[in-house]
C-alpha cells in the first residue's frame, strides 16, 4: 500500500528529476518499490542512465533491473523497438532466463499477436505453473481481444491456487457484473467480505448485486450491506443511503406489510433525512427533485 509519506517522498524526486536536480535512478527504484506505473517518466529517465556507459556502471548490477523496468515502461509506452532492444540484453546476458522468457511473450502481447504470445504463456506455465504474473497476463491478454469468458476462465483457474488474492476476486466480480451474470458475481463478493469484512466497498458492491437480482429475501440483505456501508463510512456515502431507500420501498411493495419491523422504519427514515440534509448542502439546486424522488418511494421525511 502506497502511504502519504511515500507519495510526498515520490512528488519530490519527481519533481526534482524533471527539473535537472538529478536523483534519477533514486526515483526510479522508487517506482518500482512502490509499484506503480509513471512508464512515460521511467522510460524517459531510465534510457538517460542505460545509454551513459558511466551511468550505467554505477549503479553495478542493478543494471538488469533497470533494463527490465525500461522494457516494461516501454511497452505502456508503445516504445516497441525501445522494449526489444531491452529485452535482446537481456536475453543475451540471461539467456535460459524465464523471466525474460515472459517479457518476451509480453512483447509479442504489446504487438498484436495474440496466438504466439498465448503459447509462449502457456509454455512458461508448464514449466511454473505458480506464475502468478503469467497468470495475470493471460487474463488482461483475453479482456484486451475482448473474449471476456475466457478471462473468467483464466481467472477461475488463476484462484483455485490463489484463493487469497483480492484483487483478482473483484476484477473477477467486475466480469460477472459487466456480463450480468449477478449470482457469480455475489459469490465473488461474499469471498471479498469474508476476507475483508470491514471493507465498504464491498459491502457496496454485493448490496447492489442483491438489488439487482431482486426478489425479497435478496433485497432484505441488500438493504442490511447497504446499512453496514453506511456505518463503515460514518453515514457520507450517498449511494449506500439510496440504497436503504430503494430496499424499503421495494420490500414494501413485495412484502405488502408483512414483517414490519420499528427499527427498519427508522433506519429509512434516518437515511431520507441524511439524504435531505446533504442535498441541501451540497447542491441545493437538486434538492427538489430529491423529495421528488423520495416522496415517490413514499419515504420523504
Amino acid at each position: 500500500m502506497v502511504t502519504k509519506l511515500d507519495e510526498t517522498e515520490l512528488k519530490r524526486l519527481e519533481s526534482q528529476v524533471e527539473h535537472g536536480g538529478g536523483g534519477a535512478w533514486e526515483y526510479l527504484c522508487l517506482v518500482r518499490k512502490l509499484k506503480i506505473r509513471r512508464s512515460d517518466k521511467v522510460l524517459k529517465h531510465g534510457l538517460l542512465i542505460l545509454n551513459d556507459p558511466k551511468k550505467r556502471s554505477s549503479i553495478g548490477d542493478e543494471e538488469w533491473t533497470l533494463y527490465e523496468q525500461v522494457a516494461i515502461a516501454a511497452m505502456d509506452c508503445n516504445s516497441l523497438d525501445t522494449a526489444r532492444d531491452c529485452i535482446n540484453v537481456l536475453s543475451k546476458k540471461f539467456p535460459e532466463s524465464k523471466r525474460v522468457g515472459r517479457l518476451e511473450a509480453m512483447l509479442l502481447e504489446a504487438k498484436g499477436c495474440w496466438e504466439e504470445a498465448e503459447n509462449a504463456y502457456s509454455s512458461l506455465l508448464e514449466d511454473n505453473p505458480l506464475d502468478q504474473v503469467v497468470h495475470k497476463r493471460k487474463v488482461a491478454m483475453a479482456k484486451a481481444e475482448g473474449d471476456l469468458l475466457k478471462a473468467i476462465e483464466c481467472l477461475s483457474k488463476y484462484l483455485k491456487v490463489f484463493m487469497a488474492d483480492n484483487d483478482a476476486w473483484r476484477e473477477l466480480a467486475e466480469i460477472y457484473v459487466s456480463l450480468q451474470m449477478y449470482k457469480q458475481a455475489a459469490f465473488c463478493y461474499e469471498e471479498l467480505i469474508l476476507a475483508q469484512p470491514t471493507v465498504p466497498v464491498y459491502h457496496l458492491a454485493y448490496a447492489d448485486v442483491l438489488y439487482t437480482l431482486g426478489g425479497l429475501e435478496n433485497i432484505q440483505t441488500a438493504k442490511k450491506y447497504y446499512a453496514a456501508t453506511i456505518d463503515f463510512t460514518g453515514g457520507k456515502n450517498t449511494r449506500a443511503l439510496y440504497g436503504v431507500c430503494l430496499c424499503t420501498a421495494a420490500i414494501g411493495q413485495l412484502a405488502k406489510g408483512r414483517n414490519k419491523d420499528d427499527k427498519e422504519g427508522e433506519l429509512h427514515t434516518l437515511a431520507a433525512k441524511v439524504l435531505e440534509k446533504d442535498y441541501k448542502y451540497r447542491a441545493p439546486d437538486k434538492l427538489p427533485l430529491l423529495t421528488s424522488t423520495l416522496k415517490t418511494l413514499k419515504l420523504s421525511s
